[in-house]
């Protein structure tokens, strides 16, 4: 595999990549890394494709500004189109899973020539309206902790996850898989509770994720901390004004969502399946797929399927 360091104006972005062919740039979410994709890099790879995946902005080996304002959907999308536009100049093919969905897809939208298909995992296209998602969330959860609103407090969530890397990384990835109860990471909290209460640390870890792949993690969240990361989240305030031309603008291209049966994003709104539509907003929508038994991190919790569905939306191209 090979590894580079890509610069988007003062960003530098670590990239790995594998293969020779079309290109395929793969986004990784919070709180996880370019390592994410390992399964489907050597899949695709040995299929006839170049597939690259890099350090999202904040995280691991890329560039990690403080400012909550470097952390937009418009900064990090035009980091993926740098990415893209250096490693090949013909239109790429764009993977996104949880944070890494949306900016995908909205690297589809600002740079329409430059990306020819996108598929989502785990987060499904919604077109931006006129107010933040955090303002939905502060009236969605008014009396009760909310994971997103906890994080919007510069410091708390940071001082929290960084005492314990290891176990604050366990937590949370068991909580949003599917081999947690359902929907545990949503369970009633109050308001003033921390991010990791009540939630369990499993021993042994899930098969689906060995000793040595967490140590990937909780090497790179030691060493790079997690201010960028929950800068993004911070960010959604501005994402408003800033993509205030693309409101309730369709992805044009053809697209896909794969998501986990069991993963508690399908109830973030109350009485409501986000999962039940997740091609509304798109023009050219080839279908969606959810894995049964199956959680949040669904790339790495069910990589054959998700391999095998990710193939299945190439064929159609």
């Amino acid at each position: 595999m090979q590894t580079e360091q890509i610069r988007n104006g003062d960003m530098t972005l670590h990239v790995v990549s594998d293969g020779q062919g079309p290109l395929i740039l793969c986004v990784h979410g919070w709180p996880e890394l370019a390592y994410s994709w390992r399964h489907q890099i050597s899949y695709f790879a040995a299929r006839g494709y170049r597939v690259a995946a890099l350090d999202v902005r904040g995280y691991g080996g890329s560039s990690k500004p403080d400012d909550v304002s470097a952390y937009t959907l418009k900064n990090l999308a035009g980091d993926v189109a740098a990415v893209a536009r250096q490693l090949d100049p013909e239109p790429a093919i764009l993977f996104g899973h949880d944070w890494g969905a949306p900016i995908a897809y909205h690297a589809a939208l600002l740079y329409p020539q430059q990306f020819r298909a996108v598929a989502g995992l785990s987060v499904p296209y919604l077109p931006g309206g006129d107010t933040s998602a955090l303002d939905l969330w502060q009236a969605l959860y008014p009396d009760r902790f909310f994971y997103q609103l906890y994080i919007e407090q510069e410091g708390r969530a940071e001082a929290e996850v960084s005492a314990d890397v290891a176990t604050a990384l366990r937590k949370i990835y068991f909580a949003l898989s599917g081999n947690a109860p359902v929907d545990e990471w949503l369970k009633q909290k109050p308001k003033d509770a921390g991010l990791l209460d009540e939630l369990v640390d499993p021993h042994p870890f899930p098969d689906w994720m060995s000793d040595a792949d967490l140590d990937v993690y909780v090497t790179a969240f030691e060493a790079g901390g997690f201010r960028g990361p929950f800068n993004r989240y911070r960010a959604q305030r501005l994402d408003t004004a800033e993509l205030s031309a693309l409101r309730g603008q369709a992805i044009e291209q053809p697209a896909c969502f794969i998501g986990g049966e069991l993963d508690a994003v399908r109830h973030f709104v109350t009485d409501a399946d986000l999962y039940a539509d997740p091609g509304s907003g798109c023009s050219d929508f080839r279908g969606s797929r959810l894995i049964p038994e199956v959680g949040h991190w669904v790339q790495q919790e069910a990589a054959q399927a998700t391999n095998q569905a990710l193939a299945e939306f190439l064929q159609t191209l």
